[in-house]
């Protein structure tokens, strides 16, 4: 009997993830094809050298109160990595001020109005106190877009000074666009059980406070070497065929499995396999089905996408950078002379990483919110001259960087709209027709690193086992 053979489109985590499943599900006689467009693999995990030290210029952690990433790497034998920030403090800057982020929110969502005093005007601050005494929430199901709620209930401020920060630097998004039910969950459970303010509802997700001299669990983790050391073990344990720089053009069904149409359309090249794991951005994914999942597709085309960029710079030993872990720029802040800032948000990775604290000082900038397209058409020269002058505004660092990398994501980031959980059943209901196909990525259930790994283990499975059922047959 000839092994079996799965295609895995897209060699980003979940990709990566998907075909590590599938071997251990498979066995080591399957045979399991990634076939990624670019030239490397890893997706948004991308590491580089800049000033000598390893460099994460996508994602640069995972979540830990998630387990999946942990338990991934505790798997993949390589825990000894891990490692937490330091715990300096992080920032916002809103109202034309830099402030510590106030604890007791759920991003940037109040539990009491005393928690988002020092970030508010004191009418902002009794448009919060007075949220309670307002008629009471009802969803009654329904999604709305996150901007519309906190409008209706707080007033402009706590979204324009919070939330919109704090959402934007996980989907480069704006409260506006994006949806409670898929970007705050947590919330919206809340406020189906009955709870009708939303402070209240806020409140009730807040965990409980640590004893006293208890030290708290980290939230987040990465690896010391970087996280495309996760990449590398992914590939060595699922031990792929890679095929680098080929677009998979077109997906066919022939009677006893697939055939992939991949490279150019002038000389293409075909590939049959049993069984495959689409882990593709929603454009793509969009594409590939339109043929053979066409209600898939047409819901793949109502998730948006955002690009942005990231601009590491190495500074000078000895430059004074703050004792945070960075500041988050709200938007349409601008400068003492009135120049709007350009990113959207600051990393002192040499301040939040202690393993990075030695020598040069790292820092990243980003840049690039949802439309902002002609922003990221600017040259890298041009990027980092802007982000300096950001950074100099913010904390007076002049000095020139001594090693720089501009890092582009185009359409990297999808954005969680309202009614995103309709369109995500949508798909997952129409792919299942298709035999032996599932889909991951983070244009599903999360864009952080354990929710794709969750993504991509159940679409393994779902593979898995149609394919092994069919053998026993």
């Amino acid at each position: 009997m000839r092994p079996l053979h799965v295609a895995v489109i897209g060699g980003g985590v979940s990709g990566l993830a998907a075909a590590h499943r599938l071997r251990k599900l498979l066995g080591p006689r399957a045979v399991i094809t990634v076939v990624e467009q670019s030239d490397r693999l890893g997706g948004k995990l991308r590491t580089v050298e800049l000033a000598g030290h390893a460099y994460d210029v996508g994602t640069e952690a995972f979540l830990v109160r998630r387990p999946e990433a942990a338990e991934l790497i505790l798997e993949l034998g390589i825990s000894a990595s891990v490692v937490h920030p330091t715990g300096v403090p992080a920032t916002i800057r809103a109202g034309g001020h830099v402030r510590p982020i106030p604890a007791h929110t759920l991003m940037g969502v109040p539990a009491s109005a005393e928690a988002v005093r020092s970030v508010l005007s004191d009418e902002g601050y009794s448009r919060v106190a007075a949220e309670p005494a307002l008629p009471p929430i009802h969803l009654d199901g329904a999604d709305v877009a996150v901007g519309t709620l906190l409008h209706e209930r707080f007033g402009p401020e706590v979204g324009a000074r919070l939330v919109g920060p704090l959402l934007g630097g996980v989907y480069a998004g704006s409260p506006k666009s994006l949806g409670l039910r898929a970007t705050m969950p947590q919330l919206a459970t809340a406020l189906d059980s009955g709870i009708g303010s939303l402070l209240a509802a806020a409140a009730t997700t807040m965990p409980a406070p640590p004893q006293a001299r208890a030290k708290r669990p980290p939230v987040f983790g990465t690896l010391s070497g970087g996280l495309s050391t996760l990449v590398d073990a992914l590939e060595r344990a699922a031990a792929p065929d890679v095929r680098f720089g080929l677009p998979v053009r077109a997906l066919a069904w022939r009677d006893v499995g697939w055939r992939l149409e991949i490279g150019s359309a002038a000389s293409p090249e075909y590939l049959d396999v049993d069984g495959i794991v689409l882990a593709v951005p929603a454009p793509s994914a969009r594409k590939l089905l339109a043929d053979v999942a066409p209600a898939a597709a047409k819901r793949y085309a109502e998730i948006d996408v955002a690009s942005m960029a990231v601009i590491a710079m190495a500074l000078p030993p000895g430059t004074e950078l703050p004792e945070r872990s960075g500041v988050l720029i709200a938007e349409g802040e601008r400068y003492r002379d009135t120049t709007p800032f350009t990113a959207k948000a600051f990393t002192f990775s040499s301040r939040k990483w202690a393993h990075l604290d030695d020598g040069p000082l790292l820092v990243r900038g980003s840049v690039g919110r949802f439309g902002q397209t002609a922003l990221l058409q600017r040259s890298d020269a041009d990027l980092v001259k802007v982000v300096r002058a950001d950074l100099a505004e913010l904390t007076g660092i002049t000095a020139a960087p001594i090693d720089t990398v501009v890092t582009r994501w185009g359409g990297g980031l999808p954005q969680y709209g309202v009614g995103h959980l309709d369109l995500v059943s949508g798909i997952e209901h129409a792919v299942a027709e298709l035999p032996g196909v599932a889909v991951a990525g983070a244009s599903l259930h999360g864009v952080g690193v354990p929710a794709c790994i969750a993504t991509a283990d159940a679409a393994a499975a779902r593979v898995a086992a149609h394919l092994l059922g069919r053998v026993r047959r």
